[in-house]
């Protein structure tokens, strides 16, 4: 039996993908804690919110990957 191994791609990309969803949301609410303090430090809070657009950049990269591309 041949296995092309798009299985195992698909699931390593799945398990990625709700990795980087996670991480994500942790950001999301490590950014809201930084902000509701009275001295927050707000280049803290840029930086979190710099690796945040990375993480939505990357988790819609993999989005793409796992959806069949539709030729209508």
């Amino acid at each position: 039996m041949i296995s092309d191994g798009t299985t195992d791609d698909s699931t390593d990309l799945e398990t990625e993908l709700a990795r980087l969803k996670q991480e994500h949301r942790d950001l999301d609410m490590a950014i809201e804690a930084l902000e509701h303090m009275v001295a927050g430090d707000q280049l803290q809070i840029q930086r979190l919110k710099k690796r945040k657009l990375v993480l939505r950049d990357r988790i819609a990269v993999l989005n793409d990957q796992l959806t069949p591309d539709i030729i209508a």
